[in-house]
């Protein structure tokens, strides 16, 4: 006979383990193919999602350019008006991407008068314009559009990557103009730059490339793009976004952002030239030896107070090919600020409202009458 020992009042009984569940491989594969699909009725949507929408009036439009002036947003503005001026690359509402991280609306709430220079296609005939077109034409008639609508003699030129070298390039020649020249990213020492644009820039045939399609196409910068961070820009990031399908502003951002870096126009052949044989090639901006016309770009002629933003995670333009430019000029008032981004968190981007423009305002406001 077998006899049952009871247990003792202090002595704990084993838990009987549950028997683990199996995965249902079937739900996952059902809720992955559901993620897909939608993540791929997202990406046809990328064309219509809404950018740049702080409001403007177009105060000037030629076949080139339209000039934007932003409506206020407080009652009281500073008197020096400021003049954005966006590269030739991709489309300039990525500085107005969506409310929340808008550069243009900070700026304005901040209190500033903000015009913005919005590049149009270059068409076939505009195979020859150059450099000195852009910075010497059309920048030089929007300066004095924008100074005859504030009434005032000087404004703060505000330049983005390209734009910002064209800004610099400007306020060489044209300094009785500017007030304050703040730039974003500018491509200034080649021979400091490591990126893989920078890499395959120097070793470009942009002759027989401009000769052969005259204006570069948007295909090509594509393909510059892709060849940066193939494996982010070709599998990561549709990877995140399938992750992130449910959320909202994930998507919503990725979107924008997405259609921006699609949504390329052509560059001039003449300017695309220049910017690879003369700036990449040559180095003649950081030389003092590029010229526009007849006229010799030397950045040590600015004395105007300089303000140089610079993000250090930058795949596009090396910080180090930035940096120099504040031992270049012969400003007294010169400021170096880096951030801990990349060149569009640097812009747009939440570590951007909350870490980068409140101390361009304070810069800017102190400068600004």
């Amino acid at each position: 006979m077998q006899e049952t020992v009871p247990n003792k009042p202090d002595e704990k009984v084993p838990a009987v383990a549950e028997p683990a569940k199996k995965p249902d491989f079937a739900a996952e594969a059902q809720e992955n193919m559901r993620r897909l699909e939608k993540a791929r009725d997202v990406l046809h949507s990328a064309g219509s999602v809404e950018v740049g929408k702080t409001p403007y009036e177009v105060l000037a439009e030629t076949r080139t350019y339209r000039l934007l002036h932003y409506q206020p947003l407080v009652s009281k503005t500073f008197k020096t008006p400021i003049l954005a001026v966006y590269a030739l690359i991709n489309r300039s509402y990525v500085l107005d991407l969506e409310p929340d991280k808008s550069w243009v609306r900070s700026l304005l709430t901040q209190g500033f008068d903000v015009y913005l220079i919005d590049w149009k296609d270059p068409s076939t005939v505009d195979k020859y314009m150059s450099f000195d077109d852009y910075v010497n034409g059309y920048i030089d008639d929007c300066v004095d559009i924008v100074l005859k609508k504030s009434k005032v003699d000087k404004l703060t030129l505000h330049g983005y990557c390209m734009g910002a070298s064209m800004s610099i390039m400007y306020t060489t020649l044209h300094q009785e103009k500017v007030r304050n020249l703040a730039v974003i990213a500018p491509v200034i020492d080649t021979e400091k730059d490591s990126t893989v644009i920078g890499n395959m820039a120097k070793h470009m045939d942009v002759d027989k490339m401009v000769d052969t399609v005259g204006n570069l196409p948007p295909e090509q910068l594509y393909a510059c793009y892709s060849a940066l961070k193939p494996f982010k820009q070709g599998v990561a990031k549709y990877f995140n976004l399938v992750q992130n399908i449910d959320n909202e502003s994930f998507v919503g951002n990725f979107l924008r952002i997405e259609k921006w870096l699609y949504d390329t126009p052509p560059i001039a052949g003449a300017t695309f030239k220049q910017w690879i044989a003369d700036i990449y090639q040559k180095n003649l901006l950081a030389k003092n030896e590029f010229y526009l016309g007849d006229l010799v770009v030397d950045i040590s002629k600015i004395s105007v107070p300089l303000l140089n933003l610079v993000a250090d995670e930058d795949h596009l333009v090396s910080p180090e090919c930035s940096v120099p430019l504040n031992d270049m000029v012969s400003s007294t008032d010169k400021r170096l600020m880096r951030f801990h981004t990349g060149h569009v968190g640097l812009i747009a981007s939440s570590y951007s409202q909350n870490n980068v423009l409140p101390k361009v305002g304070q810069w800017l406001k102190a400068r600004s009458q």
